[in-house]
């Protein structure tokens, strides 16, 4: 007697990781919202993050402010003028503090995790990008409503172009501070890129003292820091309607350079992360 025995093999068909793919949004969002949660339960760095610039612009602002002159602005004195280069610097180091999580998920094995994940490269750096832009729009929102403290009352139209300025500039910073992360391989590293590049983009923008009355190479260079447009376009936004801003490019030019940069910020990005396929997973 013969026992047959009745094989039945099931063909599960293969998906290659394209067809598998969840999209561009979902994946950004999930990795947006860890962002968030991770900044929520980090309270050190919620208050060094608000705390820290608002003692840097009471400090210089009363310092500086018998001892520099500030044309073009409605009164306030240097306090004032330096009133949207804090939001700017809020908006930095915010940029930089979240992007470092990048550095910190590479060494924990989270990113690793990610990058063998069915989504595409953009879709990571989109959700990255839009969490330390998410904590940088929020953390500037709350110091812009500072501003009646020193005599600055914004106007509705002003108040929406600030908010639209200070976004694409959270974006920008966080973007670009996604390019510089994604090489590093210490925080350690990425704090002296900081200080060597990112800081003085700050220091360049007209921040601290407009570039009119910058001379040489220094005006040169304000004139071409993408950051000197956005913080005029903020200056104008908080100064709406006001006759006194100090004279530059108008605001739609400043919208237009910014929101240009952002995107090529990005995308550059998204190609810095798609390129280094290999060494991501090593």
């Amino acid at each position: 007697m013969t026992t047959q025995t009745l094989q039945t093999s099931v063909e599960i068909p293969y998906a290659p990781p394209q067809a598998r793919s969840v999209g561009l949004l979902r994946p950004a969002l999930s990795l947006c919202h860890r962002e968030l949660i991770r900044f929520l339960r980090q309270r050190n760095r919620v208050v060094s993050a608000l705390i820290t610039p608002i003692v840097f612009w009471l400090f210089v602002g009363l310092g500086m402010g018998h001892s520099f002159s500030t044309p073009g602005q409605s009164g306030g004195g240097y306090i004032e003028y330096f009133f949207p280069g804090t939001i700017l610097m809020i908006i930095l180091f915010t940029a930089i503090f979240s992007t470092i999580s990048i550095i910190e998920d590479r060494r924990e094995g989270f990113l690793q995790s990610v990058l063998v994940a069915p989504v595409s490269r953009m879709s990571i750096v989109l959700g990255k990008v839009l969490g330390g832009t998410t904590l940088a729009f929020g953390q500037a929102v709350i110091f812009l409503l500072l501003a009646p403290l020193i005599g600055v009352h914004l106007s509705l139209v002003g108040l929406l172009g600030a908010l639209l300025m200070i976004a694409i500039l959270s974006f920008l910073l966080t973007a670009l501070g996604f390019c510089i992360a994604w090489r590093m391989t210490s925080t350690q590293g990425f704090h002296a890129i900081m200080m060597l590049f990112l800081m003085p983009m700050w220091f360049l923008s007209g921040a601290l003292f407009p570039p009119g009355g910058a001379a040489g190479v220094v005006r040169i260079v304000m004139l071409v820091n993408p950051l000197t447009y956005g913080l005029h376009g903020l200056r104008q936004a908080i100064y709406w309607g006001s006759s006194n801003i100090a004279a530059g490019p108008d605001f739609g030019i400043c919208l237009l350079i910014s929101g240009a940069t952002a995107a090529a910020l990005f995308l550059l990005a998204s190609s810095i992360a798609s390129k280094r396929v290999s060494a991501d997973l090593a």
